[in-house]
């Protein structure tokens, strides 16, 4: 057994003979008799006490601690006792990669989870308190990608505190626990004569910009990030190394999502696009802080700038030229006199990434050069999202035996 049991009622000392005895101490019949001690893996002790009569369960705490450190799985009595909320603050200050993943992180944990389970000891979850959270999210109408985002990151700071020592599994791990649910949907891709309506409709500042989402299947970020020095005419390729986008509200330029850094081929009619919108457009210097908006200054010819030579925001691009431009596409219907146009999630510039994919993968291009091309880390998530618009092993055979015949057939 580790550590040892010791009775505060009594206390052993010599007889007049020297031999030993058990003696009542000061304390006797009052607070709790006994107190379960031992020595923690750190080096200091650690102590559980109980009141009289309850000897055999000090005995049955301290075989338990000894059997966790022997499997690994101990965990020191006070961090367990530290609350989900306290401890998920201080993970989210080690969260600080990119503050607007921090803030939203901390967003969703300080709406959707401090509210639940902010004030439970570490120690005590089970997978039944965090069943029960899931399920007041799905009460709440929090459900969908949201859901599953906001459970993520209270899986993640639940893995933290085991690392760390809070807690010996994570609840979320256990079978009978189960992620919010995600209604898959498939990507149906924009058709060419879209692609160019849309662009048509635009202000022809920003035409060039579809040509670089149709035509390269970058980001709308990464379009509005691109600089002169990025693309290199004499081999046929854009360098994607960073793109434009807002930290805690203020413009940075920042490496392309998940810094996947990467080389996309360039097509002769986005070229041909491209040396047009310059000519019309010249590129303009624009200086903005690194990565964060405390970061280093660096300083970038734009492609694509505003009316008044300063860099694209964001907001007023989608709100003042995307929108009306899908509707005057058909894409979206066009607005009541006074009212702002409907929400385009769906149809937003990331639509030219998927037109891009359906192009390539009806040309036969793979899924890993694909995911190259796209900036996926990982080459099964362009597959998951994408592999409806593959070809199919019987179009590919029909396409092959009429190819064949058309060979092998006489003339008339």
């Amino acid at each position: 057994m580790a550590g040892h049991i010791q009775d505060r009622w009594y206390k052993t000392e010599p007889d007049p003979d020297g031999h030993p005895r058990r003696v009542k101490t000061d304390r006797h019949g009052t607070g709790k008799r006994y107190r379960a001690r031992y020595v923690g893996p750190d080096g200091t002790e650690k102590s559980k006490s109980y009141p009289d009569g309850q000897k055999r369960l000090a005995e049955t705490w301290l075989t338990r601690i000894e059997a966790d450190m022997a499997r690994g799985q101990y965990v020191d009595p006070r961090a367990a006792r530290t609350t989900f909320r306290q401890y998920a603050e201080k993970w989210l200050k080690t969260q600080g990669a990119d503050p607007n993943t921090q803030a939203s992180m901390e967003s969703q944990l300080r709406l959707h989870a401090f509210p639940y389970i902010g004030s439970r000891p570490l120690g005590s979850f089970q997978p039944e308190h965090v069943r029960e959270w899931v399920a007041l999210l799905a009460e709440n109408g929090v459900v969908g990608p949201y859901a599953r985002t906001i459970y993520s990151n209270v899986r993640s700071v639940l893995s933290a505190a085991v690392d760390d020592g809070h807690l010996s599994r994570n609840p979320c791990s256990a079978r009978s626990v189960k992620a919010p649910a995600v209604d898959p949907k498939r990507v149906t891709p924009w058709s060419a004569e879209r692609v160019f309506a849309v662009r048509e409709a635009l202000p022809k500042r920003y035409r060039a910009m579809v040509d670089f989402g149709a035509g390269c299947g970058l980001r709308q970020g990464e379009i509005l990030g691109v600089a002169v020095d990025a693309v290199d005419f004499a081999a046929g390729t854009l360098h994607v190394v960073q793109q434009l986008k807002l930290s805690r509200s203020k413009p940075v330029f920042a490496p392309p999502k998940g810094g996947k850094l990467r080389d996309v081929p360039l097509p002769e009619p986005v070229v041909s696009s491209l040396r047009s919108h310059m000519e019309r457009f010249p590129p303009v210097e624009i200086t903005l802080p690194w990565k964060t908006a405390t970061g280093a200054k660096v300083t970038k010819r734009l492609i694509f700038t505003g009316p008044q030579g300063n860099h694209v925001w964001r907001t007023s691009l989608n709100k003042e030229c995307w929108k009306p431009a899908l509707a005057a596409a058909g894409v979206i219907p066009a607005p009541e006199p006074g009212d702002s146009h409907a929400a385009a999630r769906e149809h937003g510039m990331h639509a030219l990434r998927h037109f891009y994919a359906s192009v390539l993968l009806d040309a036969g291009e793979s899924i890993k050069a694909l995911a190259e091309y796209l900036g996926h880390s990982d080459p099964g998530l362009t597959l998951r999202v994408y592999a409806h618009l593959m070809p199919t092993s019987q179009e590919r055979t029909c396409k092959a035996i009429a190819a064949a015949f058309d060979r092998g057939q006489p003339e008339l």
